[in-house]
């Protein structure tokens, strides 16, 4: 290349003689011919193409005409692609790409081909950009045999588990129409006593049959049969135009054939079987396409086999103990003297190892490692023994692959033992973690009784002080403001054990809107801060700039905010620092929650977010919740767009939790968020209030509750008791129970809102089902409100008040 740049007429260029080339235009060529490496540049406005020999081999065909070309000329059916790296490189920034996929024509035909490639800008003598500096090395082959490889293994393993050569042999086809994006594939195989090809199955894009189920070669031609009968690929890239069709093109016609691949399969000198693929438009097939086509063709010829096999031999062993009926796992036999005397492919698979490398020797020298195994140790007894036995060992590999392996010997009659054998790495691996699930899970359920004990003792005594007390108002007042304490504390769990039932169950519909985020912190810390406070913590506040907003559910988002901070607050010590940071970087707002608290192993870091994980328990050091919280949190950031991540530099030495959520685009410095509204005061005034609940306790309870608000109650216990009442006594609220015998309450309130005296009055469910799709119901029957029990009475107040208002 260093001799033809000298002697190309680079006047009849926009780069003019050689002579008058910039100096930094001169040192770039030198460095580019110099190196070994793949290395063109381009120069000018024209962006004119200079490269060096390593390069030679990329441009094919184009190597005549490339030098002096303008780059949009020489490429142009990838030039679209390339602009806006062009231009990125133009504009003074570096470009790089692995493996990049394009469509080039440098062979006379499209081809597929792959790219690693950097761009550099080049500086002219002026200090500005001139051109580029391109360094690249094509890597087609390897993604294609990677491509390959991968594909090979999907093959094997859909084929395993196959004992029907029909299901092979459409299985097959249609992974490998798939994967080279063919008009139709068809598996024939030679029919001895005829003399043609019959098809069993075939697999078709677009659904289409064949004109015929059987057909003879020399239909297609005298030359394709010859050559396929010779062994030898037939390769049709447009059978209109194809020396070898001449004259025969009706049964490609017929058959709506373009383009065709064939691979046969010739064995023991006779051609039994040929792999057809072919395309309803011209194609070019290349190398790979073959490779691939070869592949699969012997794995599918291999995989019929076999599963023909299985057929014969389990008509001849039908009352044998059925050792074929899975001999897609690897197979071999050994003699008295342990010679391995065969082994199927899928052994060979397994063991990693070809036939020559194992038929003929000894089984000790080959598998050495599985000496002191239990594997080992069954061969040597069923051997001795003749009586079949089984065993499960696991081997790592020199790559690092751990590979779990079940093998089953049996007695021969020759004095040998037949051996099967298959990965169950994958089962292994499954039991690991049903284990691991059911620990977790027996931990849960043990925090679970704990966390319900916990408040039932004081609820349970302070009922009955009530029952006991001698009127001491004091002592009520405590007695029924520990049991509100106490069930807000029962509610707040259940609540969570659902909150992470619909959000693991994708239930949980965001109410999304823009968000302040110096509101969501406010909020989130006010939530906390009687914990904090309690355990004389201390607690610094940053909060993010007014203008920092986001898109989201409010309540969301301060559950989650409150969710990291209530867990630095329970896991640090009393008198200790937490830091609560918001801050916005680039286009995220990111929170984070530093604490000098107990800290934790880098094991625990990595599952922090798991449900049921909590840091280590014990008798005396109990800080209370099931495992939920976290989880919970980080299922709402994800689905706000965000992430949460946690870290620790060990036990004793606190952690750090950060929370990112993408800002809103829109949102500028100085855009503060509005202001929440203050909801409007409620106007006082006396009801009129049916109470429906079969629970009796339940019912007298909230009915005293109201009376003492100065609401005249009515309570029912029955359906049909509770309809004809509110006829007589026309309630302005009905507070019904859905869970009614004999009529439930979405029906009462249909009922109750088709008779006059009650067509107005506002209806409210009050139930234990609280998930969305109870509320939706609720709302269809008719109900205005909907609360779940226990209900938290003051909600309730401020509900009852706003009925009063609009009286």
């Amino acid at each position: 290349m260093h001799a033809r740049i000298r002697r190309h007429d680079w006047a009849q260029t926009t780069l003019g003689p050689r002579e008058s080339w910039p100096g930094s235009l001169r040192t770039a060529v030198d460095m580019m011919l110099h190196s070994a490496f793949p290395m063109f540049l381009a120069w000018g406005p024209d962006l004119v193409f200079l490269y060096n020999d390593a390069y030679v081999p990329l441009l094919g065909q184009k190597h005549g005409r490339a030098l002096g070309a303008r780059f949009a000329d020489l490429w142009a059916e990838v030039w679209n692609e390339m602009v806006p790296l062009i231009d990125r490189a133009l504009s003074g920034k570096p470009v790089y790409f692995e493996d990049m996929p394009m469509t080039v024509e440098r062979r006379g035909h499209p081809e597929r081909a792959h790219f690693t490639f950097s761009h550099a800008p080049l500086i002219g003598d002026d200090g500005q950009v001139a051109g580029l500096f391109c360094t690249v090395m094509e890597t087609t082959r390897r993604v294609a045999a990677e491509r390959r490889a991968a594909f090979e293994l999907t093959v094997s393993d859909a084929l395993r588990p196959l004992a029907s050569s029909e299901e092979v042999i459409a299985i097959a086809s249609a992974l490998l129409g798939g994967e080279l994006h063919a008009g139709r594939v068809v598996y024939a195989e030679m029919n001895e006593a005829s003399g043609r090809f019959s098809v069993p199955r075939w697999w078709a894009r677009d659904g289409r049959a064949l004109s015929q189920p059987s057909f003879s070669l020399d239909e297609f031609g005298p030359a394709v049969g010859s050559a396929l009968r010779a062994g030898d690929v037939v390769r049709i890239h447009d059978t209109a135009h194809d020396v070898r069709t001449m004259g025969y093109r009706s049964a490609y016609i017929a058959d709506r054939i373009a383009s065709l691949l064939v691979v046969p399969l010739v064995k023991s000198g006779r051609l039994r079987a040929c792999l057809g693929i072919d395309c309803p438009e011209p194609r070019y097939w290349s190398e790979d396409d073959i490779q691939l086509a070869r592949d699969v063709a012997e794995r599918t010829w291999s995989a019929v086999e076999t599963a023909r096999a299985q057929a014969e031999l389990r008509a001849e062993r039908d009352r044998s103990r059925n050792i074929f009926d899975t001999i897609a796992e690897g197979f071999a036999l050994f003699d008295a003297d342990w010679t391995i005397i065969e082994m199927n492919a899928e052994g060979l698979r397994l063991c990693r190892a070809t036939a020559q490398e194992i038929i003929g020797r000894n089984h000790w020298e080959v598998f050495p490692h599985t000496l002191d195994m239990d594997a080992g140790r069954m061969y040597r007894e069923v051997m001795q023994t003749r009586v079949a036995s089984g065993a499960i060992y696991a081997h790592t590999y020199p790559d690092g692959q751990r590979v779990w392996t079940e093998v089953r010997a049996y007695p021969m009659p020759d004095g040998g033992i037949a051996s099967f054998f298959r990965d169950i790495t994958d089962r292994k691996l499954a039991e690991e973690k049903l284990v691991e699930a059911d620990r977790r899970k027996d931990e849960f359920l043990a925090m679970l009784a704990h966390e319900l004990r916990n408040p039932l003792a004081p609820i349970s005594a302070a009922a009955e002080l009530l029952r006991i007390g001698s009127g001491d108002e004091a002592r009520v007042r405590q007695s029924s403001s520990i049991i509100g304490r106490q069930v807000r504390h029962m509610t707040r769990l259940v609540d969570d054990l659902l909150d992470v039932s619909r959000v693991t169950r994708g239930l949980i519909t965001l109410e999304r809107a823009r968000v302040g985020a110096r509101v969501v912190v406010q909020e989130a810390v006010e939530q906390v801060r009687p914990g904090i406070e309690a355990r004389r913590q201390r607690l610094a506040v940053h909060l993010p700039p007014p203008w920092a907003t986001v898109e989201g559910d409010k309540a969301r988002l301060v559950q989650v905010v409150a969710n990291v901070l209530g867990n630095a607050t329970k896991y640090t010590q009393e008198g200790r620092g937490i830091d609560l940071r918001a801050e916005v970087r680039s286009d995220a707002l990111v929170i984070s929650v530093r604490d000098e608290g107990i800290g934790m192993d880098r094991e625990l870091t990595s599952r922090v977010f798991d449900l049921f994980t909590q840091a280590e328990r014990s008798s005396d050091r109990s800080q209370g919740g099931l495992g939920l919280g976290l989880a919970l949190v980080r299922n709402l950031v994800e689905l706000h767009g965000g992430m949460v991540s946690c870290s620790s530099p060990g036990p004793g030495m606190g952690s750090t939790f950060v929370i990112t959520l993408p800002l809103l685009r829109d949102a500028l410095p100085g855009d503060a968020a509005p202001p929440a509204a203050e909801p409007p005061a409620a106007r006082e005034g006396a009801l009129t209030v049916l109470v429906v609940d079969d629970n009796v306790d339940a019912a007298e309870t909230l009915g005293l509750l109201l009376a003492a608000h100065g609401h005249e109650v009515v309570i029912e216990h029955d359906s049909l008791r509770a309809l004809a009442r509110a006829r007589s006594v026309a309630p302005d609220v009905c507070l019904l129970d859905i869970g009614l015998p004999e009529m439930d309450g979405r029906e009462l309130a249909r009922r109750l809102r088709a008779q006059p005296e009650t067509a107005n009055a506002v209806l409210v469910a009050v139930t234990g089902y609280g998930q969305q799709q109870d509320r939706e119901d609720a709302f269809a029957a008719g109900f205005q409100h909907h609360l779940v029990k226990p209900v938290d009475f003051e909600a309730l107040a401020r509900l009852l008040d706003g009925v009063s208002a609009s009286g």
